[in-house]
């Protein structure tokens, strides 16, 4: 019988949620109760699941990895009432003992340096290996990153739209989607992994950003497929199509995708004329935004800019998840995200 098989639904259940709270490098983590940390079957399973030498194909970073270490053998020594009858793995603590031994870098350097991020999908069902599915992406994990860019991390409203998708799949299964302000290609390689799309253009006006979604394609296996690609866009400016076939970079679109695209008011007049663009070549395209509501005026501003010149934006009333009741992925439900269906009217 295999170490995970001896545990009961509840730790099963308290050992996932860690377990992908760890791998998507949540800074504060839900540790298990203390009846799981104690026992020594959930303890082998701690190890062979995140610490164990093969156990991860893209780890978290070397920092992280201790911080969170020290913490959970913290929390199984004071788990254990009898130490007769319990007691702290010997694996655990020679995971510890190697990391404490090896040189860290400075907490400057390993902020500005791109680190493995894995984003569990709970809501997806389980993949043919009876797996939760899941979409890694190389980040750069402080607020802006040392090219001026936002694009080098995923932010909430990618995943609260990521939510949603996964729920309402029809709205991307065997579509064309195109991605504006792509940033990591969350969004981009969810509808291409796990939502069937039947092609998806990630789209980013920042150089450095498309070269990261580049990589991120590679990091999920689709850098031979025919499902997705990655392209500089401006937005404002013409776009890459051909007039006579009524196509965009050689193909048609059926859904265009943003997230968090309207933060920053001098950027919605050029957006909305992609819109434009987008919707005289395609008039029954499906626009779908997801704008972080930091400044309720900055909102209004997006959608008064997009009555002047002849949209109409309908809010969805999917609501945020509390973050105490979220399984992967895991984000902020502190500040909301309106879901906007842009169409002309």
């Amino acid at each position: 019988m295999a170490m995970e098989d001896e545990l009961s639904l509840g730790a099963r259940n308290q050992l996932d949620r860690f377990c992908r709270q760890y791998l998507q490098l949540q800074p504060d983590l839900t540790y298990p109760d203390e009846q799981h940390l104690a026992d020594g079957a959930f303890q082998a399973t701690l190890h062979k699941t995140l610490f164990a030498d093969d156990a991860i194909q893209h780890p978290p970073p070397q920092r992280y990895r201790l911080r969170v270490l020290k913490e959970l053998t913290e929390s199984i020594e004071q788990s254990i009432h009898d130490w007769d009858k319990q007691g702290l793995s010997d694996d655990l603590m020679s995971c510890l003992a190697t990391l404490l031994a090896s040189p860290l870098q400075s907490e400057t350097a390993s902020a500005q340096q791109k680190a493995y991020v894995t984003y569990t999908l709970s809501s997806l069902p389980a993949t043919t290996n009876n797996a939760t599915p899941t979409v890694t992406l190389l980040e750069t994990r402080n607020v802006i990153a040392s090219a001026g860019t936002t694009g080098l991390r995923t932010w909430e409203a990618s995943l609260h739209l990521g939510n949603f998708l996964c729920q309402s799949p029809e709205l991307i299964r065997g579509k064309s989607v195109l991605d504006l302000g792509a940033g990591t290609g969350y969004l981009s390689l969810l509808c291409a992994k796990h939502l069937g799309a039947s092609y998806t253009l990630a789209t980013d006006g920042s150089f450095d950003v498309v070269e990261s979604l580049i990589t991120n394609i590679y990091l999920n296996d689709l850098q031979e497929s025919n499902l997705i690609s990655a392209s500089q866009l401006t937005w404002g400016q013409v776009l890459p199509t051909d007039e006579s076939n009524r196509t965009f970079s050689g193909r048609t679109i059926d859904v265009v995708l943003g997230a968090d695209l309207t933060y920053h008011e001098s950027g919605v007049p050029a957006l909305i004329a992609t819109f434009g663009d987008l919707t005289d070549l395609f008039p029954d395209i499906i626009i779908i935004i997801a704008a972080t509501i930091r400044n309720e005026q900055t909102f209004q501003t997006f959608v008064n800019a997009c009555a002047k010149e002849g949209f109409s934006v309908k809010v969805s009333e999917f609501g945020m998840v509390p973050k105490d009741k979220q399984r992967g992925p895991f984000y902020s439900a502190s500040t909301n995200v309106n879901l906007c269906f842009v169409s002309k009217t």
